[in-house]
């Protein structure tokens, strides 16, 4: 799967693999016209010892335009590495984005919030760094290690032998620590997932940790986090400290053997002092691509480990499987629950055996004690997830049988948890429709009694809202959603608890203003109080994820218990109090 990314810009790859081969070359070639001037430029061992500045002049400019060469390839090639590299990640944070925006919520719990922003972020910079890694290193240390080798084999055998001992040894301790690391890799991208998890919990809920003054203990909790994950960081990099010292001290070793069969070597008259100087050279050369190689090692071991926690994104399938039907149904707001069942993934029954159908332009009230399936049964309307039996009808047509984005076309929601956008009061509500002026964008915060605290800040509707809408007081964000729900002008409107912050006479205008302005929507109200459900046309009422009872409020008062036992709770209270 990776090749589909690397396939859309090799022309890059392969233009930063040849400069990469340039400058390498320069590299190699160097050496050798060194050679040549301390042996014939500055020793003169060809001309009796006396030496030729003229040569040592010549070969010294060839030298300074080699190193010139070499650095524009070297430049060229971070170019197009850079070029391949990024191109690359953008398109994969883009597509693990996209993929992520068709996940259902049980396939985003089971990711968590930590984990997939985790995933976006670091992993797939692990997997951007693995490839311009493997692009500009794999070229420049494969042709530093042979070409060093060949090159010292063309001065000497004897050197070449001596560095082809050491060889065997260095590889073997690279891959006795690159597989004590490379799981390490794996368990590292976890914790790193877990603690920013707790980041995420925490900021999100930083209001709750102060009031019950529970800093400390979220300050132990993700010190623990940070510890583990540090312990585990540091294992790494203390194998890659044994390996680097090891590896460094038997190239020393090689160029220690070097200079002792050298200097027999030049005394015996079999080589000379540039040959020698040339062989530690390319001895260095090689000690540098192979500690090169350590580095490239380590970060295609992150790499790959990164890569497959991104693949999983990449390569899983939306559990909510579009249907045909665009949209275009005869009826418009119609709703009905066939025999519905409903249970959480790994969780209990929520919801059974519902049997409910809404008409168009009716409006219907949910309530029910806390727990008993009122936010799942509203949830399962716009399809946030399957029934596990019976069937949901929006329209008379299966909601299964829906484009997911032609059915939630016709839903309008405000959610029981006020979500808010950084942006503009009028961009918060313009969400509703992208399309809608200035005018309707008013007139939907008029009908959701927000346009007179809107109209009061200090920039009106350009104000800014802070993250998560913190800016704003917990009644306020509920009239931003509502007017974002009322702008969409859809079919059906639901109000998931969504008034529970407003005083009754804002929300009894509210209501006003929805009947004057959106009669013939259908409006689906999930409330605690009977207040806000009262004036519903029918109310039904769950319990222990059942229907017991749906009729309008002076029939439930007359006949159904458990409408009566949260009458007396919440009504029948004030009355006794006002008496």
């Amino acid at each position: 799967m990776m090749w589909k990314y690397i396939r859309r810009y090799l022309p890059y790859a392969i233009l930063a693999g040849a400069f990469m081969i340039g400058e390498v070359s320069m590299d190699l070639i160097q050496p050798g016209i060194m050679s040549q001037i301390v042996d014939d430029g500055v020793l003169g061992l060809k001309t009796g010892g006396v030496g030729d500045l003229d040569l040592i002049w010549r070969l010294g400019l060839q030298m300074i335009l080699l190193v010139l060469f070499g650095g524009l390839c070297g430049s060229l090639n971070n170019v197009f590495v850079h070029l391949s590299g990024q191109n690359i990640g953008n398109d994969m944070r883009k597509d693990c984005f996209r993929k992520i925006m068709t996940f259902s919520f049980p396939q985003m719990d089971r990711f968590g919030t930590g984990s997939l922003v985790t995933r976006m972020t670091n992993d797939i910079t692990q997997v951007q760094n693995f490839i311009s890694q493997f692009v500009r290193g794999m070229i420049r240390t494969t042709m530093l290690t042979f070409g060093s080798m060949y090159c010292m084999f063309r001065l000497s055998r004897a050197f070449g032998y001596v560095v082809l001992c050491v060889f065997p040894l260095i590889i073997a301790v690279m891959a006795v620590c690159m597989k004590k690391a490379g799981s390490l890799f794996t368990k590292l991208q976890a914790q790193l997932d877990t603690v920013n998890s707790i980041m995420q919990e925490d900021i999100t809920g930083i209001r709750v940790i102060k009031a019950c003054v529970r800093e400390i203990y979220e300050k132990l909790r993700f010190g623990k986090a940070n510890d583990e994950l540090i312990k585990t960081q540091l294992r790494v990099l203390i194998i890659f400290a044994f390996m680097n010292p090891v590896v460094n001290a038997l190239m020393y070793l090689a160029v220690a053997a070097i200079l002792l069969v050298g200097n027999v070597s030049v005394s015996a008259g079999g080589t000379t002092p540039g040959s020698v100087m040339a062989a530690i050279t390319y001895t260095t050369q090689l000690l540098n691509g192979m500690l090169m190689l350590v580095m490239i090692f380590q970060n295609i071991s992150r790499g790959i480990a990164s890569w497959k926690r991104v693949r999983v994104i990449l390569s899983s399938a939306p559990e909510l499987v579009d249907g045909e039907q665009n949209g275009e149904t005869a009826v418009k707001g119609s709703i009905e629950f066939k025999d519905v069942s409903f249970a959480y993934p790994g969780g209990q029954t929520v919801l059974e055996h519902i049997d409910l159908k809404v008409n168009p332009g009716e409006t219907l009230a949910l309530m029910g004690e806390t727990g008993c399936g009122k936010t799942t049964l509203v949830s399962l309307i716009p399809r946030f997830y399957d029934v596990t039996g019976g069937a949901v009808l929006v329209d008379g047509v299966n909601v299964r049988e829906y484009r997911q984005t032609a059915l939630r076309d016709k839903i309008a929601m405000a959610l029981q948890k006020s979500e808010l956008f950084s942006a503009s009061v009028q961009e918060n509500i313009s969400w509703g429709d992208p399309e809608a002026g200035e005018e309707e964008i008013q007139s939907a915060a008029k009908v959701a009694q927000a346009d007179g605290f809107i109209s009061r800040m200090p920039d009106g509707y350009q104000t800014i809202v802070a993250e998560r809408g913190m800016s704003l007081s917990g009644g306020q964000k509920q009239r931003v959603s509502i007017a974002r729900a009322v702008l969409k002008n859809a079919e059906i409107l639901i109000f998931d608890d969504s008034t529970s912050a407003l005083d009754l006479k804002t929300e009894a205008d509210l209501y006003t203003a929805l009947r004057k302005t959106n009669p013939h929507t259908t409006k689906i109200i999930v409330a605690q109080r009977i207040a806000s459900a009262r004036q519903a046309d029918r109310i039904a009422v769950l319990e222990n994820g059942h229907i017991v009872a749906c009729g309008p409020h002076e029939e439930l008062l007359a006949s159904c218990p458990a409408y009566q036992a949260i009458y007396q709770s919440q009504i029948g209270e004030e009355d006794d109090n006002h008496e």
